[in-house]
């Protein structure tokens, strides 16, 4: 189960950058922001790995033997490119009025690689359920917690967020391919 609250980690910290720009990009009625950031992430975060698991559930007899290789190239896959994305801009400058359509947007962005980690998810051999669960409530609060620290001045941790994020990704892939 602690795998879970890692791959929650894990997974949670672009929104956690997305986030903090959000803090840092709407100064005002921080707790309704935190509060609407954290429901659509949260929720999005564990929406879509329950997509990526049924997906590797239902695939699993055409990949049987495959399907550690598969997960491990997908993690390391999804840490590169957030450890990629932690050297690019910001999507948030881009943003100028922060509404619920933006949210629902920047929701789906942020959870798109959370879909292909839930391939793994059969792999940990974890109830689904209770892993979507933890991924979505994890997901919450990290993600009031990097609006606050936007606001607060945190914009320096975005990248530094999507880094870690990326790192364990791929030390979780490493995990299931030599375990």
């Amino acid at each position: 189960m602690i795998e879970v609250f890692i791959l929650a980690f894990a997974l949670s910290m672009d929104a956690f950058a997305v986030s903090i720009g959000l803090g840092v990009k709407e100064k005002s009625d921080s707790g309704k922001l935190a509060l609407q950031a954290a429901a659509f992430f949260g929720i999005f975060q564990a929406i879509m790995p329950f997509i990526g698991y049924v997906g590797g559930v239902g695939l699993t007899h055409y990949i049987q033997g495959y399907d550690t290789l598969i997960a491990f190239i997908l993690l390391c896959f999804i840490g590169a490119k957030m450890i990629y994305e932690a050297f690019g801009e910001n999507v948030e400058e881009e943003i100028s009025l922060v509404s619920n359509k933006v949210l629902l947007m920047l929701a789906i962005a942020t959870s798109i690689d959370a879909m292909a980690a839930g391939f793994s998810l059969h792999l940990l051999s974890v109830n689904i359920y209770l892993a979507l669960m933890i991924i979505g409530s994890v997901t919450f609060f990290i993600s009031i917690l990097g609006v606050y620290i936007g606001q607060k001045g945190g914009a320096q941790f975005e990248s530094q967020a999507e880094i870690l994020g990326g790192v364990v990704l791929i030390m979780i892939a490493f995990k299931i391919l030599l375990f």
